[in-house]
């Protein structure tokens, strides 16, 4: 066993420094920058004025983090300085170097009502939801390149944006009485943090229609009939839904860090370099139409 660990190390050591590079780069960039009209340093200030609740990162020596979404009073529902907690809790969790699971739950046995309207009503203006948005679908695809194999621990409700975080992880668990509704049509919307788009890629696009035109509400049967979620726990309770979802999870990070970790990269990359690349063509069309020169509009060579 030690061998063959040892041959793993040495393998990864060797590997390509392209691939290597490559890899360890995606970890820490954003789908979002100044060249799209997104300045992060500005809307950080704005979350900043809607207090409550917090993010709460555990770190075990296992290798699991638990990541808990932490204000019960309005359903585990983001505020502003939520948001920003969340980013924060992912940068930490990208320097992370013997991490190798990752468990998002919600407190008090409910996952994520998704966003405090009150915050988001407050924040005014169209541009300022689009903003918040574009924040959001940068932390999330931090997330989502975290080398870490993620699980979402669905207890209660997951709604909205808290629906939307779930198809940030890698696998999902739900208890027996626990709930996944997509409720933005109802509200008027259509899903803001890239939830769409990962829960297409999850259960297929005609799944991802009914499910996001209908509002249904996918009850734990329903979701793992659908493919949405990957297994139903046993347990109900808080305590014991926790260390059945770490046990769930063990099976899939035994082994070295370095291992596991470059086994998530490796699929985190195959999965994201489409997104990757729709996002550089479309720069590159708008860049190459035309550019300002000495006050003439010229055609770009």
């Amino acid at each position: 066993m030690e061998l063959k660990q040892e041959m793993a190390r040495s393998l990864l050591k060797t590997s390509s420094l392209s691939v290597r590079t490559k890899l360890l780069h995606q970890t820490g960039l954003s789908l979002y920058n100044t060249s799209h009209g997104f300045h992060e340093e500005e809307v950080k200030k704005k979350l900043e004025q809607f207090p409550g609740g917090s993010v709460d990162l555990q770190k075990e020596d296992s290798g699991i983090g638990i990541l808990t979404l932490n204000n019960p009073s309005k359903m585990n529902a983001f505020s502003g300085v939520m948001f920003l907690q969340l980013l924060e809790k992912v940068i930490e969790l990208e320097n992370w170097t013997e991490g190798k699971g990752l468990i998002v739950r919600g407190a008090k046995n409910t996952f994520s009502s998704g966003s405090d309207l009150n915050a988001v009503k407050a924040l005014g203006t169209p541009e300022d939801g689009m903003t918040l948005c574009m924040f959001m679908q940068n932390t999330l695809t931090r997330f989502m390149r975290l080398p870490l194999i993620s699980v979402a621990l669905v207890q209660g409700r997951a709604l909205g944006g808290g629906a939307e975080f779930t198809t940030a992880c890698d696998f999902r668990l739900m208890t027996p009485e626990s709930e996944i509704r997509f409720v933005h049509k109802e509200m008027g919307i259509i899903p803001s943090w890239g939830g769409a788009t990962r829960l297409a890629e999850i259960i297929g696009s005609r799944q991802a229609l009914k499910v996001l035109s209908g509002a249904l509400k996918l009850d734990s049967k329903k979701a793992l009939d659908i493919g949405m979620v990957d297994e139903v726990l046993q347990s109900s309770g808080e305590t014991e839904c926790l260390e059945e979802a770490q046990e769930w999870l063990k099976q899939f990070i035994k082994g070295p860090p370095e291992v596991i970790r470059a086994l998530k990269k490796s699929v985190a990359s195959g999965k994201d370099f489409p997104r990757m690349k729709e996002i550089e063509e479309i720069i590159e069309e708008k860049n190459s139409i035309c550019c300002h020169q000495n006050g003439k509009l010229l055609k770009k060579k």
